[in-house]
């Protein structure tokens, strides 16, 4: 577990719902608990919050978990306001049936200065009434940061952004880190774009791993949380085997060096 500036704890390892719908969504999360996974990350615009938020309490019931031990998180779709923002989230604590939201993300930086703040300050009063635990903002740049530091509102806790050997994203790292954010890696699978780029096989061939268990690893040593996801029960239970093995200082660096600013899915951090 890991702290958050806010007190809360959140868990280092999480499993993602991108592009899970259905039935695929419901068994992916029920999979994930079962190997251990007690982070699991949905969105409004995934569409599959019913269906997360189901597999969740349907483990809890089946394991006697309590469903204070699976942290859940979720996120605004569109920054529209104020009211837009609230109506979100009540829409989202109902779609997910899990009576609280343990992190609300704003999903991306789009909309403008005036509607990111609206919805910030919706986020924090939730945050308030204690129906969101923690509150956390996805894919925004630095500008973007620095705009929040005017709003005389808390601070997010999590960012959430495309991290990974060959994104970097080193002044919107080192920048959510001196605020004391922790930062999210989505994509830290680098969509499977990079599997045999030719130093992540031989790093994974030295330690005996997957080239998916390497990037995982690397992802955790550099303090971020990865939240890699798959649909496929073995790959679900290999990507959390990557406690028992260590990258060296060297080799962290060396995977530092491959970034490429390479973008695999969408890039808003430079939206006005």
């Amino acid at each position: 577990m890991k702290k958050l500036r806010d007190g809360n704890e959140i868990p280092v390892l999480g499993f993602g719902t991108y592009e899970l719908n259905g039935k695929d969504a419901y068994n992916g999360v029920t999979w994930a608990l079962e190997a251990g996974y007690r982070l699991i990350d949905s969105a409004e615009w995934y569409e599959n919050e019913r269906e997360v938020g189901q597999a969740i309490l349907d483990f809890c019931k089946s394991t006697g978990t309590n469903r204070s031990e699976i942290f859940f998180t979720t996120k605004l779709k569109l920054n529209h306001g104020c009211s837009h923002a609230r109506e979100a989230i009540q829409r989202s604590l109902e779609e997910c049936g899990l009576g609280y939201i343990d992190l609300y993300l704003i999903h991306g930086p789009i909309g403008g200065p005036q509607a990111r703040k609206e919805s910030w300050q919706s986020i924090c009063d939730a945050q308030k009434e204690g129906i969101v635990k923690s509150a956390g903002i996805s894919t925004y740049g630095v500008g973007h940061l620095q705009e929040m530091l005017d709003y005389q509102l808390p601070l997010p806790v999590v960012h959430q952004i495309d991290l990974h050997p060959f994104m970097a994203r080193s002044e919107i790292v080192e920048f959510s880190v001196k605020l004391g954010i922790t930062l999210q890696a989505w994509g830290p699978l680098v969509r499977a774009l990079r599997m045999n780029h030719p130093a992540i096989t031989r790093l994974a061939t030295k330690y005996g791993k997957e080239p998916a268990q390497l990037l995982i690893r690397y992802s955790l040593q550099k303090g971020y949380i990865p939240i890699p996801k798959s649909a496929r029960k073995d790959r679900i239970i290999s990507n959390a085997d990557v406690f028992d093995f260590f990258l060296t200082e060297e080799e962290v660096q060396e995977l530092d060096g491959l970034d490429e600013a390479l973008v695999t899915d969408w890039n808003p951090t430079n939206c006005p």
